[in-house]
């Protein structure tokens, strides 16, 4: 693609000089005397990064990740036997990129480290489907992981239960509703093995674990069964009065917020048994009526 500009030749002074964009060539229109060899390319620098080249174009690659084995920063020598310039390589030199094939795939996954990293990443994708949990609460499980693995708590232990606390866990600190019941069904592994765990990296890696608000499950169980924004915001208030009475101390606060729709319901008229809310909960009716009591009493409504 050729194209001119308005500036004249400084030799002739009469032609306008002309832009080649394919060989980077600026010269005079009239008697060819070349002003610049290379240019500086102008336009986007965008590629496809997808293995058929056909997928969105980018600037650059994927980003970094913690919950890759290698963090998305590993290497990959290109299948096609061809250099930079597109000729095909020599005999003696295919031999030799085959070789350095074959010594990095086996660098990067023969490392026992590597391969731990693995095994735990795919589980905790898995549970990443499972649960429905977003981008950044999973790089905080995958970051307690490694920091786990880093101090030596994974010898000895399920590799599993270990990714599972450490969900559990990213959870708890980003304030993410989701409770060790949940975790447990999702992983297919006893909550006790989770909770032990769970509270090895509390103490070993010295996480500090704010409390759970029982104000964020309010929405999380009424959309499940289908309750009115009135009655949920009714929810949302009697909680808040608990929590400045000191009423919610102690208390699981799935269970607290429970009893609070449940109490909220029978307030505005609306018909969910307390197994409807039990069973979105995934707490025992019993809990419910225990709370919802207790929330009845010493709130006096």
């Amino acid at each position: 693609m050729v194209s001119k500009t308005k500036e004249m030749c400084p030799r002739c002074a009469q032609g306008k000089l002309v832009t080649d964009n394919e060989s980077g060539e600026m010269f005079c229109s009239k008697c060819g005397f070349v002003i610049t060899e290379k240019l500086q390319e102008a336009g986007p620098e965008w590629r496809s990064f997808t293995q058929d080249e056909g997928g969105n174009k980018a600037r650059a690659g994927a980003p970094t990740s913690l919950t890759m084995h290698d963090m998305g920063l590993a290497t990959i020598i290109n299948p096609i036997n061809k250099d930079a310039s597109g000729r095909p390589l020599s005999a003696s030199m295919k031999s030799t990129i085959e070789r350095l094939r074959t010594w990095d795939s086996r660098s990067q996954v023969h490392e026992p480290v590597d391969r731990n990293f693995r095994q735990a990443f795919s589980e905790l994708n898995r549970l990443k489907d499972k649960l429905a949990i977003s981008d950044s609460v999973i790089e905080k499980a995958a970051y307690i992981y490694r920091k786990a693995l880093e101090k030596g708590l994974v010898r000895g232990r399920s590799i599993s239960a270990l990714m599972a606390s450490a969900l559990y866990a990213a959870c708890r600190d980003t304030s993410t509703p989701r409770n060790l019941k949940d975790v447990e069904q999702a992983a297919n592994i006893k909550r006790k093995d989770i909770a032990r765990c769970y509270r090895l990296l509390v103490k070993e890696l010295d996480l500090k674990m704010p409390v759970t608000d029982s104000v964020q499950c309010v929405a999380r169980i009424a959309s499940r069964i289908g309750i009115a924004e009135k009655t949920k915001r009714y929810a949302t208030k009697v909680l808040k009065m608990a929590q400045e009475n000191e009423v919610s101390a102690g208390k699981d606060p799935m269970g607290l917020a429970a009893a609070a729709l449940y109490l909220s319901c029978v307030k505005n008229g609306e018909d969910k048994t307390q197994r409807d809310i039990a069973e979105a909960a995934n707490v025992t009716e019993v809990t419910i009526r225990n709370r919802y009591k207790g929330l009845k009493e010493s709130l006096e409504l």
